[in-house]
């Protein structure tokens, strides 16, 4: 059954560090105490919840018959402004930890009803979760760690964020303590300070997706694109392989990049069909895998 409207509630929650994690819930509008299952989704790096066509997916999805819960990361960067990396001291000292904090914050909230709506019950016995990039990373993490996740789908997902840092950004943070990354899409430098890669490097066990993706028995479903430019197939593919799972797939998408052909601003009327395939295949997943 897909729904013709849906509701939108904006919220924010306090982090393990009492700073906001910022979310917005989407549900389908219909009958009181209808009960839904729930998607998470998690952003990447240099991203956040309203990145290019993200929104507009949130919305399918709950169209379908999901509740949705797309939040920013306390870290992340991304302020009052929900765009802009108007909070670069947080943006320097992300952590692997944080986000995966991050993520049961969210979950405690929905399970003692901080995050809910007032007429949809949200079923938190059924809770699926989709990441993008550094978020299929931790989506894949967040998947392992807490038992409230019963289903996985990762989009264009990095497979061990520790192999991701270059000589260059080591020797920076050796010398100088700090990293500079540069955001293509506006051009601005924001300093990343070596906590974000000794986390990762002395917390590999639980925070790193190709060791805990092999703890996986959920149903999950690995998505990247065949042309990604920013973080090979392989990775998601390698994923795929070390994940135990019975109920378990990879789809590569012909001719899509990191982002599946989206990019920020969204203001089309349509989707890429390379995005609409991943949405498809997404929204199917859980359909037969959540409901």
């Amino acid at each position: 059954m897909r729904f013709s409207s849906i509701s939108k509630i904006s919220g924010k929650i306090p982090s393990t560090e009492n700073l906001p994690i910022h979310y917005d819930l989407l549900v389908p509008v219909a009958s009181a105490g209808t009960v839904l299952p729930v998607i998470l989704f998690l952003h990447g790096f240099k991203g956040f919840k309203d990145w290019g066509a993200f929104p507009d997916a949130y919305e399918e999805f709950a169209r379908a018959g999901f509740a949705v819960v797309a939040f920013n990361m306390s870290l992340n960067g991304v302020g009052e402004s929900m765009e802009n990396f108007d909070e670069p001291e947080l943006f320097r000292r992300q952590t692997f930890t944080q986000d995966l904090a991050d993520t049961g914050s969210i979950i405690a909230a929905l399970k003692d009803k901080t995050i809910s709506s007032d007429k949809i019950i949200l079923d938190t016995d059924r809770v699926g979760i989709i990441g993008h990039s550094r978020g299929g990373h931790n989506a894949v993490v967040a998947a392992a760690e807490f038992s409230e996740i019963h289903c996985l789908v990762t989009w264009s997902a990095v497979a061990d964020y520790n192999a991701r840092w270059s000589p260059e950004m080591k020797k920076d943070w050796e010398n100088k303590g700090y990293t500079e990354i540069k955001n293509s899409r506006t051009g601005e430098i924001l300093p990343l300070d070596k906590i974000a890669y000794d986390d990762g490097i002395q917390n590999a066990e639980r925070l790193i997706a190709i060791k805990r993706v092999e703890e996986i028995y959920i149903p999950s479903m690995f998505i990247a694109g065949k042309e990604d430019e920013a973080v090979p197939s392989h990775d998601t593919e390698t994923l795929y392989r070390k994940c135990p799972a019975d109920e378990k797939e990879l789809r590569l998408i012909d001719n899509a990049g990191h982002t599946f052909q989206v990019s920020h601003p969204f203001e089309d009327e349509d989707f890429p069909p390379e995005f609409e395939e991943v949405i498809d295949l997404t929204e199917g997943w859980f359909l037969d895998h959540l409901k």
